[in-house]
């Protein structure tokens, strides 16, 4: 503005951009600090670029005062030692009621320091978006969370990176599930581990829990005999786990038991259905293909589906299928998949327990493989009834 311009009237003057006149009455009209008063608007309705003010977080002192206890016992009874125990059953019960109702959670770091953990456990897979996984990963975090751990889950590691993984502070245990031979190595002596679905006798110094994949697969093939099929095709994995190799052996031992012909494809799991549908096609394309096909997984097996519909042959009227690991994708296709249920869930929940009771400095008892079984559903047809 020029000097020589007359400066207007204080009432005409223009509101500042950062204190508009609906929220920013006259000083005068404005309540003070030390007042509150009823017109003042709330935290979320402040001017723009504030947010409410933090909400104090109740403190183990309110919870021993509500509970009418010491604060040494509050801590007792949320320290995760064994020393909670001197506390009766009936004092640690009304703390955690006066906790729950304050909404009071115990500080992770202060607790951890004096337990000397991190109270987290680390869950290494072979493949992250396998579906099979997701059913190991959901037990894990079934059974962790009974204990206070926390579960990380991470894929495509090798021998290095656990390794790396069991030497940081980062993780009270690890629970290596499915492994590859490439990603076993050395793991130091001190690290809680378990081992799932794998050899055991990887290391027999830790526990290792197995499934029955090897009778599964004896279940898959003598269900396709029994409904007279004698030649029988597999997809089977290419992968040099354990798991894979126990299934391989499964098979072939039970198909020499019954006499029957065996026409096999090896197929990279790891590459998902757009390479079963590559070996399916290679298999299914062949003058003299095979009317029944046991796969590695259920994923494997919706790439058979996929190659047969390309190829005009119905299931399971001009081929039967089998699966295995019963993820819920089988019960999905059309029709719904024959395949053999390894219990995941199961398998993780074990895994975690075992994994708590080693960091609670407890042995281990050896586990028998859990069982496996096989799920009949629509994908599989008597031999008579296919057509030829």
């Amino acid at each position: 503005m020029r000097a020589s311009e007359p400066t207007p009237p204080a009432a005409e003057q223009p509101p500042s951009a950062a204190r508009p006149p609906a929220e920013q009455p006259p000083s005068a009209a404005r309540p003070s600090a030390a007042r509150p008063s009823a017109e003042q608007p709330p935290p979320a309705e402040s001017a723009a670029g504030t947010w409410p003010a933090a909400v104090r977080r109740p403190t183990g002192r309110d919870v021993a005062r509500l509970a009418g206890v010491s604060q040494a016992t509050v801590s007792l009874v949320f320290s995760g030692s064994e020393a909670g125990s001197r506390v009766s059953d009936a004092t640690r019960e009304r703390v955690r009621a006066a906790a729950r109702s304050l909404g009071y959670r115990p500080q992770a770091a202060g607790r951890q320091l004096r337990l000397g953990r991190s109270g987290m456990i680390l869950l290494a897979v072979p493949n992250i978006l396998g579906p099979f996984f997701g059913r190991v990963l959901e037990g894990v975090h079934e059974e962790a969370g009974r204990h206070g751990l926390a579960v990380v889950v991470s894929s495509g590691w090798g021998s290095a990176t656990l390794a790396e993984a069991a030497t940081t502070s980062r993780f009270d245990g690890l629970l290596i599930c499915s492994p590859d031979d490439s990603q076993l190595g050395e793991l130091p002596t001190d690290t809680p581990a378990v081992f799932l679905d794998a050899d055991p006798g990887t290391d027999r110094a830790r526990p290792t829990i197995e499934l029955d994949v090897a009778g599964g697969m004896r279940a898959a093939v003598q269900h396709l005999a029994g409904l007279g099929h004698r030649r029988i095709g597999r997809l089977r994995s290419t992968h040099s786990a354990y798991t894979f190799r126990v299934r391989q052996a499964g098979f072939e031992r039970t198909a020499i038991e019954l006499g029957l012909d065996v026409v096999e494809l090896g197929v990279s799991l790891n590459e998902g259905q757009p390479a079963a549908r590559i070996a399916a096609r290679r298999l299914l394309e062949r003058p003299d293909h095979p009317r029944a096909v046991i796969c590695d997984d259920d994923v494997v097996a919706s790439g058979v589906y996929q190659a047969a519909a390309e190829l005009g042959l119905r299931i399971p009227a001009d081929l039967s299928v089998v699966g295995m690991d019963n993820v819920p994708v089988a019960a999905l296709l059309a029709p719904p998949l024959t395949t053999v249920d390894l219990p995941g869930e199961e398998l993780g929940r074990a895994g975690a327990a075992a994994l708590a009771g080693l960091l609670r400095g407890e042995r281990v008892a050896p586990l028998s493989p859990l069982a496996t079984s096989l799920v009949l559903r629509s994908s599989t047809a008597p031999a008579t009834a296919v057509a030829g």
